[in-house]
């Protein structure tokens, strides 16, 4: 029993000690940044994400309230509430509602961000080549051959996380229907998509130290806290809309120079 609880703490205490390092990358990256006249590469992608991010969150915003109201005319809950008229239950299925409405929400917030990261392929592979380079004090110069298999690459591994996600997050749409339980699933359904996009984000990084694909996918496994970080930072990052994707890329190649050896 006592090796067990050992264990636990153990593996938490590595958690953690992972998402402190992402996000002290990230204090790192805004200094990287301005050191080395980077700015332009965040601008620029931060303009397009920004209005896709606009776009597509007013689109999504309005299906998933379709999809709620669809759902709830199905099962004719509104009548049976107004049969039992019973606050309490009216009070459950209002949060239940409340609730799946949120965790679909994030559910298309992911898709988006993996179109996002298919999209800007190229670029991400850019800068995280850029990144590396700068710290091993090397000359960089664009290669369009070099970019190429990198971006190939992310959008596999972009295509692996959405698929795997999507398996999760239809789980935590459906345990957000039940009753009190369900009230936890939008911090299930965060925490996921952190480890997925954050993984995606690292595995540019992973990608410069020789890690093939199956390599990075065990490494990310064995170094949840890094993957989660990167990604909770991400989303605080939204406060700034503009610096969220290119931000994060150079954050998580950080990220991995510092653990590499480990």
């Amino acid at each position: 029993m006592i090796i067990v609880v050992l264990f636990i703490f153990t593996q938490i205490y590595v958690l953690l000690k992972e998402i402190v390092i992402a996000f002290q990358s990230f204090g790192e990256a805004n200094l990287f940044i301005r050191q080395h006249r980077m700015v332009k590469w965040i601008i620029f992608p931060g303009i397009i994400y920004t209005l896709l991010f606009i776009v597509a969150m007013i689109l999504f915003a309005r299906s998933s309230n379709d999809a709620v109201t669809w759902l709830s005319q199905q099962l004719r809950i509104e009548p049976w509430l107004q049969k039992e008229r019973n606050p309490f239950l009216a009070f459950i299925f209002l949060m239940a509602g409340i609730m799946m409405r949120l965790v679909l929400f994030l559910f298309y917030f992911a898709l988006f961000k993996y179109l996002i990261l298919i999209i800007g392929s190229p670029v991400f592979a850019y800068l995280s080549e850029k990144t590396e380079a700068i710290i091993e004090n090397r000359e960089y110069k664009f290669n369009l051959k070099q970019i190429l298999p990198d971006a190939k690459r992310s959008i596999r591994l972009a295509l692996r996380n959405a698929c795997w996600q999507t398996v999760y997050m239809i789980g935590i749409i459906f345990l957000s229907l039940i009753p009190v339980i369900g009230w936890i699933t939008p911090l299930i359904a965060i925490i996921v998509e952190c480890y997925y996009y954050g993984f995606s984000m690292l595995d540019y990084g992973l990608a410069k130290n020789d890690f093939n694909l199956q390599k990075s996918i065990f490494y990310s496994s064995r170094h949840k806290g890094l993957s989660i970080g990167n990604g909770i930072v991400f989303y605080l990052m939204h406060a700034v809309i503009i610096f969220a994707p290119a931000f994060a890329i150079i954050a998580s190649s950080l990220s991995v120079i510092k653990v590499k050896t480990d």
